[in-house]
C-alpha cells in the first residue's frame, strides 16, 4: 500500500514508522522545515523509546520518507492519513479542527484516482462529515471515501501498542474504503488482532470515550486516596482491592497528582463541550475536568503542609518534570502547577527530569535545572518526587538526605514504602497512605 500521513508529530511520526516496518511505501508530510530536515538528517524530534532505531531502519529499507510536499505524495496514495494536531481552541474549550480542515482542502487539490482519506487525529463526532464536505467543495471531481481510523497509542509505549493492540477501529459510511482499510492493517489482523469497523461517527465517539472513562478512572482513585487519608487507609490496597474485581480492572487505579499530557485533558474538555451543543451533558466528564483541575496545585499544597506551612525562601527539589515516564512531553503535566503554586508561595525550585527538561524550560520561569537527582537535591528542604521514572525508584536514600537543609521527602507517585524511606531518616509523606508511625487503621 502507498500510505501518506499528514503531519510528523506525534501520531504521524510513530503511525508512519509502524506502518513502514509491516512493509507499507510510507511518506510523511510536514509543513515544519526544521522538523522535516531534522528527520531527513535521521534525528527524531520527539522522544519515545525505540522509535529512532524503528525510524532508521525503515529509511534504509526505502519504505520511509519525510517531504514537505503534499501534493506529489497525496496524488500516487491509495490512503492518506490526516494526523495533525487538534489542541484545545483558546477560548472555548473546543478540539480546534482548524489544521484537519487546512489539510482537507490540500488534499482535495492533490487527488488524483480513488484514494481513502482518514482522520487518524483525535476529533469531534462529524468531524469526518466535515472533511468530506471539504474536499467535496474543493474538489467537485474527486473520488474518495473519508474514514475515521482513531490511534489508542500510550507515550512511553507507542510502538507496543501500535503493533499489539487491543483493538483497531475503522469507522465508514462508504464501502469502498472497507477493502484498502483491510489491506493497510492486514499485518495486524492476521495476528488476530481485533478489528472493529463501525459506521464513522461512532468510531469518533469511540476514541473520545475511551480517554474520559480513563480519565474519570484516575480522579477517581484520586479522590478516594484523599479521603484514604481521612480514614486511615491505605490507598494502594483498595485500588488493588477492587482492581482484582474483573469488571473494574487495576490499571489506571494509581494515586497521583491528577493526569495530564497531549490526550487526557484537551479529549475530556472537547468531549464536555460537545455533549452540551447536542444538549445531552455528560455530568461525570464535567466533575472528572473540574476535580484534575484542581488536583494539580492542590498537590503543592500537600508539599507546603510537609514543611509545615511556609516555603517561602526555601529551595524545593522537583524530580520529575514530564506528565509521564519515558516521554519528552511537558503538555498539561502537574509538575507545571505545582512548580507555579510553590513559586507563588515563595519557594524556590530545583529540578530534574531524564528527558523533558529542554522541553520544559520554554514553560517555566525562574527553575535552576540540574544534572541528576541529587544535585536537585543539594540543599533542599524537601524532594518532591512528581513522576515516576524508573531512575527515582532506586535512589540512594542515605545519599539523597546527606545533600539536603531539611530530610523531607514528598512522593506523589507512591513509589517507595514509608517504612523504607523513613529507616533513612527522611520524613516521608505520600498520597491516600499512612505513614509508617501512623500505621492503617484496622
Amino acid at each position: 500500500m502507498r500510505i501518506v500521513m499528514i503531519g510528523s508529530g506525534y501520531v504521524g511520526l510513530v503511525s508512519g514508522a509502524c506502518f513502514a516496518d509491516f512493509g507499507h511505501d510510507v511518506v510523511c508530510v510536514d509543513k515544519d522545515d526544521a522538523k522535516v530536515g531534522k528527520l531527513q538528517a535521521g534525528g527524531i524530534p520527539i522522544y519515545e523509546p525505540g522509535l529512532d532505531a524503528l525510524v532508521a531502519k525503515n529509511v534504509a529499507a526505502g519504505r520511509l520518507s519525510f517531504t514537505t510536499d503534499l501534493a506529489g505524495p497525496v496524488g500516487e496514495a491509495d490512503v492518506v492519513f490526516i494526523g495533525v494536531g487538534t489542541p484545545t481552541r483558546r477560548g472555548d474549550g473546543h478540539a480546534d479542527l482548524s489544521y484537519v480542515h487546512g489539510a482537507a482542502r490540500e488534499i482535495a487539490a492533490a487527488l488524483k484516482r480513488f484514494t481513502v482519506v482518514v482522520t487518524k487525529s483525535t476529533v469531534p463526532v462529524g468531524t469526518g462529515d466535515e472533511v468530506e464536505r471539504i474536499i467535496r467543495e474543493t474538489n467537485p471531481d474527486a473520488d474518495f471515501a473519508v474514514a475515521s481510523n482513531p490511534e489508542f497509542l500510550r507515550e512511553g509505549a507507542a510502538i507496543e501498542d501500535f503493533k499489539r493492540p487491543d483493538r483497531i477501529v475503522v469507522g465508514i459510511e462508504d464501502e469502498r474504503a472497507r477493502e484498502p482499510m483491510e489491506a493497510v492493517y492486514r499485518p495486524l489482523y492476521l495476528n488476530k488482532s481485533p478489528v472493529m469497523f463501525t459506521s464513522r461517527r461512532t468510531s469518533e465517539l469511540i476514541k473520545y470515550a475511551a480517554n474520559a472513562f480513563l480519565a474519570m478512572k484516575i480522579t477517581f482513585i484520586n479522590e478516594v486516596a484523599d479521603l484514604c487519608e481521612k480514614v486511615g487507609a491505605d490507598v494502594q490496597e483498595v485500588s488493588r482491592g477492587i482492581g482484582l474485581d474483573n469488571r473494574i480492572g487495576g490499571k489506571f487505579l494509581h494515586a497521583g497528582p491528577g493526569y495530564g499530557g497531549s490526550c487526557f485533558p484537551k479529549d475530556t474538555l472537547a468531549l464536555v463541550k460537545t455533549a452540551q451543543d447536542h444538549d445531552s451533558p455528560l455530568r461525570l466528564i464535567e466533575t472528572t475536568v473540574a476535580v484534575n483541575d484542581t488536583r494539580k496545585r492542590a498537590m503543592a499544597r500537600k508539599v507546603v503542609a510537609a514543611l509545615d506551612g511556609d516555603v517561602r525562601g526555601k529551595t524545593v527539589a522537583i524530580l520529575g518534570l514530564t506528565f509521564k515516564p519515558n516521554t519528552d512531553d511537558m503538555r498539561e503535566a502537574p509538575s507545571i502547577s505545582i512548580i507555579q503554586a510553590l513559586q507563588d508561595a515563595g519557594a524556590t525550585i530545583r529540578a530534574y527530569d531524564p528527558e523533558g527538561m529542554a522541553a520544559a524550560r520554554p514553560m517555566l520561569g525562574d527553575v535552576t535545572y540540574t544534572r541528576s537527582a541529587y544535585d536537585a537535591a543539594d540543599g533542599a528542604a524537601a524532594v518532591v518526587i512528581v513522576t515516576e521514572w524508573d531512575a527515582f525508584r532506586a535512589l540512594d536514600l542515605h545519599r539523597l538526605k546527606a545533600t539536603m537543609e531539611s530530610p523531607v521527602m514528598v512522593d506523589l507517585r507512591n513509589i517507595y514504602s514509608a517504612a523504607q524511606v523513613e529507616r533513612a531518616g527522611l520524613r516521608y509523606v505520600s498520597v491516600g497512605r499512612p505513614t509508617a508511625e501512623q500505621p492503617a487503621k484496622s
